[in-house]
Order: C-alpha cells, then structure tokens, then sequence
C-alpha cells in the first residue's frame, strides 16, 4: 500500500499537467472555431505508374500512366454568415503499347475533371443555416470511344451542369454537412453540335424529314426542376488518413421524381511521409437522362463507376483564419 500511494503520490502532478494541457487544447480549438476570416487549404497529387517489357515470354504490353489530383477550399466566416467555396481537379492519361492505333495522339484520357462548388450560409440556429449554393461542372478536353479516337462522345462544355439550390444548411460538426433544398434548379448544356442533334446527355434531339435533311436542330439546353440533397465529410481519421466524401442526390419534380440523379465521390489519403502519399479515389454515377451503350449493344441509363489508385508525389497545405 505504502509503494502504490508513493506512486500515486509521484504521478499526480503529471495528471495535473495533463489535466491543464486538455483544456488548453479545448480552449484553442473553441477559439479557432469562434475566429471569423478565411481559412483555406488543399491537397495535390501526382501519381505515375510505369510497366516496360521486352522480350516478355508471358505477353502483354508496355504502358505509363500518369494521374493528377488538385484539391483547393477557401472557407470565409464573418459573424453569423458563412462561405464555402471549393474546386477539385482532376486529369489523368495512359499509353498503352506503342499508341499506333490512335489517331490523335498516343495518349488515352483516363480521368478529367473540373467541379466548383460554392455555398452561403445564414445562422438560423447553433446548427442551422439558411443556405445557397451553385455547383458547377464539366470537363477540359474531348472524350472518345476508345480504341476508337474519331468518334467525339464530350468535350469542355458538352455536357456541363450547373446546379442552383436553395435551402438548409446542417452543420452538427466540422467535418460534416449536410445541405437540403426543396427548390433546386438544374442546367444541362450540350455545346456542340453533333452531340446536341444526337440527343446526347438528355437534351431534345435534331428533327429530320423523310430525306434525311435536319429541319430543326438538337437542343444545347435541358432544364430541370426538382429537390436535391449534398452530404459532405471530411475526417482524419487517424494518423495520417483522411477521408473525404461527397454525395448529391437529385430528383426531378416533373419527370420521374423516383428515378434520383446520383453522383458519389470518394476519397482516401493515406500519407507516407510530407511528400510521398497514396490516394485511393472511387466516383460512382447514375442518370437516368444519360443512355449508355453496353458490351452486347443495349443502349439505356446505366451505373458509372470510375476507380484510381496511385502511389506518387503529393503535398497538403492550410493556412489559418486570415482576416
């Protein structure tokens, strides 16, 4: 008894210590969260993956992959009203082979991206706020049916999006939300030609006569009105790893309310050092508006899902609350 009150007695001060310390850090984090100004940061990465063979007895081909990620937010809080803004970037491309069977170059498109999000809130309660936001998105060069490199399925504005909401903001914690809007506005544009006379991305098609000869062309615009739903989280959950997740859901009031449009993405950083990093990146989309073509040659709405996992250079930044 005599040795555990000693020790007892020995250790009280560190427990004091570590007593005052947790509530010093308490006291910063309510600080930092109670700051108004910007606070901004992101992630980027570059990932380059590379299999050479020669002479290679089993087959297959030579290829390089190269993918990169660029993850940029600006967050602005004065008083009760807050600004999220946002834009994540994404690019990837791959040689497979010599590249020969390509008319446009030897490199394939594996990934691109363009997506800016940004939000304005209004403190209705501790954990609610009146909200805006407008999301846009597209991407920056054209997409083809590979192998096939002559047949122009996207470009830069063929198809966009851009999204206007208006709603409540659900803020239980930092690194969730939640954004609710009864009365959402959806654009859809097809600017380009061809793909507009084809009806592509859910837009009214080209009308022809008996001969053939176009007698009105497709439309570049399609617009919806309906209900839409924008879960965010953003969680270190442990040293080093952090995960990211986005989720929009989005019904059409006038046409097939049940049928949601859904977009869900995914990220997970995993960091070796300050500059080397792995991400695993996941995007899964539905719409009901967008036919898709399969393997046997039935055309309709069909599940996307895309997949990167890369090993490469990557750096985070934040900077603190700047008034």
């Amino acid at each position: 008894m005599k040795l555990v009150a000693s020790v007892l007695f020995l250790l009280l001060p560190f427990y004091g210590v570590v007593q005052i310390t947790e509530k010093e850090d308490v006291l910063k984090t309510h600080r930092a969260d109670s700051l108004d100004g910007w606070k901004k940061g992101g992630y980027t990465a570059l990932n380059i993956s590379q299999v050479g063979l020669t002479n290679w007895a089993a087959g297959g081909q030579s290829s390089i992959a190269l993918n990169g990620i660029v993850s940029l937010y600006g967050n602005l809080k004065r008083g009760y009203s807050t600004w999220d803004n946002s834009i994540d970037l994404g690019y990837g491309i791959l040689r497979q082979g010599s590249g020969v069977a390509l008319k446009n170059g030897v490199f394939m498109k594996t990934d691109d991206k363009i997506d800016l999000v940004s939000k304005y809130g209004r403190k209705a309660s501790e954990k609610w706020y009146y909200a805006g936001l407008i999301n846009f998105n597209t991407q920056s060069t054209p997409g083809y049916t590979y192998p096939n490199d002559s047949l122009v399925i996207s470009r830069f504005m063929a198809p966009a999006y851009l999204l206007g909401a208006a709603g409540m903001d659900f803020k239980p914690a930092e690194y969730f939300t939640a954004f609710i809007s009864p009365i959402t506005l959806k654009t859809t544009f097809v600017n380009d030609d061809s793909l507009a006379d084809a009806g592509a991305y859910g837009v009214e098609k080209a009308v022809f006569d008996n001969t053939g000869i176009k007698i009105l062309s497709g439309s570049k615009y399609r617009f919806e009105y309906g209900g839409y739903i924008r879960l965010s989280f953003k969680k270190t959950i442990m040293e080093n790893i952090t995960i990211t997740s986005k989720l929009s859901l989005f019904s059409n009031y006038a046409n097939k309310p049940q049928n949601l449009d859904v977009n869900w993405e995914n990220l997970i950083e995993l960091k070796v050092n300050k500059y080397i990093a792995c991400s695993i990146s996941t995007h899964l989309i539905y719409d009901d508006d967008i036919s898709i073509t399969d393997a046997d040659g039935n055309t309709g709405p069909r599940t996307q899902f895309k997949e990167v996992v890369g090993v490469g250079f990557s750096y985070k930044f934040a900077k603190p609350f700047v008034k």
